[in-house]
């Protein structure tokens, strides 16, 4: 049966310079709307799930674009609220070859969802409502205000006996100077709220501040991860390892840790496309493959390969169905399907 699912989070206007070039070379920009909870929740509905957004648009003609392009994506608008001004907004340029590509961020404290006050939410109706609950990282970052909403409302969905999903992604450019340490009691009580987690060993390492003895990543994930879920009783522990080549390929590897065990996925080599939220796409598929109870070992090549196909599609949200994904799975990319 479907699951109900609802992510928090900001939805944002990405505005992306076509092709490769700089901002200080382009003469316009394509729109569209974002966000991890965005992303998240629309990757799931079209993994046949109940996917809304918790979130607060402003309440003008931006607001309702943002509305219409959630719709057609098929978020149910259950949770969406309106008030305040303005949206966040970020300017993508695409990176290639030894250049990196380059998000920059601008009016986002000042956004609707960043500054909604304490009552914007009402927690106990929406737990009644859902039986999953996604958060993120960037979120956490923001502010106390919205720390405080995350918080509540995965105390309720959790007192209900609902699923609380939280993905670590942690960034420093939004925590500022000392933000491990200003970062790591929030992420310990997001953790001790949550049942699956999205993180890697450099999140136990750096926002946890867990030692270790190990060089290697892979000796590092196998020693750190098992503490981690055991710390904080968690049910999964899922994320990424990923590997930049010289001919512009990535390649990318995915971890499922659960009762006691790892399952790793088969290292997937590819084209990119565009590389904006494939680590959504990813999360959307470990979520799925829980709840569909999937084996760990299907559950975790199934994400790496939603996470592959992520990076072929333009734009941040995944759009591949469960049949678009199982296929990724098993053939290579061939001709023309007719």
């Amino acid at each position: 049966m479907p699951k109900r699912i609802a992510a928090f989070g900001e939805v944002m206007m990405r505005l992306q310079v076509p092709g490769y070039e700089l901002l200080t070379q382009g003469s316009s920009l394509n729109y569209s709307f974002s966000g991890t909870g965005v992303n998240v929740s629309a990757a799931l509905a079209r993994l046949g799930h109940e996917g809304s957004l918790i979130t607060r648009l402003p309440d003008n003609s931006v607001g309702d674009a943002a509305a219409s392009f959630l719709r057609k994506l098929g978020i149910l608008p259950h949770f969406l609220h309106r008030g305040g001004k303005y949206l966040g907004m970020y300017f993508l340029e695409n990176g290639f070859g030894v250049r990196p590509g380059r998000v920059t961020y601008t009016n986002r404290q000042e956004s609707s969802f960043n500054t909604a006050p304490p009552d914007a939410y009402d927690y106990e109706a929406i737990a009644g409502r859902i039986d999953v609950v996604h958060f993120c990282g960037i979120s956490l970052a923001m502010n106390d205000g919205v720390r405080a909403h995350m918080k509540a409302l995965a105390r309720a969905v959790k007192a209900r006996g609902g699923t609380v999903v939280f993905d670590c992604n942690y960034r420093p450019a939004h925590w500022g100077e000392g933000g491990y340490a200003l970062a790591k009691p929030h992420y310990e009580e997001m953790l001790q709220l949550s049942d699956i987690v999205m993180m890697n060993e450099q999140d136990a390492i750096h926002t946890l501040g867990m030692p270790t003895s190990q060089a290697e990543r892979r000796e590092q994930l196998v020693e750190l991860i098992p503490a981690v879920a055991r710390s904080f009783d968690l049910a999964a522990v899922a994320g990424t390892h990923r590997q930049i080549n010289g001919d512009n390929t990535h390649s990318l590897q995915g971890y499922l840790y659960k009762d006691g065990t790892f399952s790793f996925s088969d290292k997937l080599t590819f084209a990119v496309y565009d590389r904006i939220g494939a680590g959504d796409a990813y999360t959307s598929g470990i979520v799925h493959g829980e709840l569909e109870r999937f084996a760990p070992g299907r559950t975790v090549n199934f994400a790496a390969a939603a996470a592959m196909l992520a990076h072929t599609v333009v734009g941040d949200t995944p759009m591949s169905s469960e049949r678009d994904i199982v296929r990724a799975m098993t053939d290579a990319a061939g001709d023309v399907e007719r």
